[in-house]
């Protein structure tokens, strides 16, 4: 097994990918825009990988957080609000603002579940800051830690509620970042007092069986490298001190915030202490590269990978889906309605 997430060039498996993605047997996949037509087109995709894969729990992961990272857009999936709408409910209400929050996570759990994805990358767990970039801005439920961690944990059981695995992001915490990572490394100055606070969601829900990193440098753990390559991050901050034991995945390799030959760097990662790679663009040559430099996974890992699997469901039926959807949207748009 290659300890890798890996991306589709297109609508369907191609002859090459095939090939490879048996030789090579990575954990997941992730999947994108490109990746997507239609319910009938999603669900031949998703049922192809697992054939490959020979395993029904398969990790095929998505952006899917609502707002402006969603994957599968109308007209042909449902519409979802960004994660800050919650907060002003829940600052009036914290239990009718969790519980929407709740009935809208599962709602849309209950789209990915009917066309065979099995884990979404959400919640955002980041605590955006005065002066940050706003990649993360509305992604975040709130500027208060303890909100967050409510909203979050919200948006974690309705997920699992509807048969998805979430994926907590992006440890251990990307709202100060003055950059985008995807466009160059994000420097964090602030001291190890200050982030504590942007560590507080991250160990209130530490529990979550899988993670993903931020290639974010917090000078003040490590001065040299970003979280997703540093040994000190991952072993002090994000296994000790926040507590997280499962499945830690790097953020994208290929994001602008790495520089480097993308082989080299996701062996760097699971060096560091990363169980397993996203890699997401569908460069077969980056992926051969990758799967020749990485070691297979350690005990840990492949326990964190089972661990991780035993949460995630292939699929649903489809009249149980949209009834059920019905009435978690009525219940949640009547909750944001008060």
């Amino acid at each position: 097994m290659t300890p890798a997430i890996f991306g589709l060039e297109g609508l369907a498996v191609t002859a090459s990918e095939r090939a490879f993605f048996k030789d090579a047997a990575p954990v997941g996949y992730i999947l994108f825009g490109r990746n997507v037509a239609d319910r009938e087109q999603l669900r031949r995709l998703t049922d192809d990988l697992r054939s490959i894969s020979g395993r029904s729990a398969l990790p095929i992961l998505i952006d899917q957080e609502g707002g402006r990272v969603a994957r599968m857009q109308p007209p042909q999936w449902l519409s979802y609000p960004p994660a800050a709408v919650f907060e002003a409910l829940f600052s009036r209400d914290p239990v009718a603002g969790a519980q929407a929050c709740r009935c809208n996570f599962e709602a849309l759990a209950l789209d990915l579940a009917e066309v065979g994805i099995t884990a979404t990358c959400a919640p955002v767990l980041d605590v955006p800051v005065d002066g940050a970039h706003s990649v993360i801005g509305d992604r975040a439920f709130s500027r208060s830690p303890h909100r967050v961690s409510l909203l979050g944990r919200a948006c974690l059981e309705g997920l699992l509620d509807g048969g998805i695995g979430p994926v907590i992001k992006h440890i251990p915490g990307h709202g100060r970042a003055a950059a985008d990572s995807h466009l160059e490394l994000p420097r964090v100055a602030a001291t190890r007092s200050e982030l504590e606070n942007d560590l507080t969601p991250f160990r209130a829900l530490a529990d979550a069986s899988m993670a993903m990193t931020a290639h974010v440098i917090y000078e003040a753990w490590d001065s040299e490298r970003c979280a997703t390559l540093s040994s000190s991050v991952i072993n002090e901050i994000i296994r000790n001190q926040i507590g997280f034991d499962g499945l830690l995945m790097s953020d994208d390799l290929d994001m602008k915030a790495l520089s480097g030959e993308i082989g080299s760097l996701a062996l760097e990662a699971q060096q560091a202490g990363c169980d397993v790679v996203l890699n997401c663009w569908a460069k077969m040559a980056d992926m051969v590269d990758i799967a020749g430099k990485m070691a297979a996974p350690g005990p840990k890992t492949i326990a964190r990978i089972e661990r991780a699997e035993r949460g995630l469901m292939a699929a649903a039926s489809c009249v149980a889906i949209k009834d059920r959807q019905r009435a978690l949207l009525a219940q949640r748009d009547a909750l944001l309605a008060t």
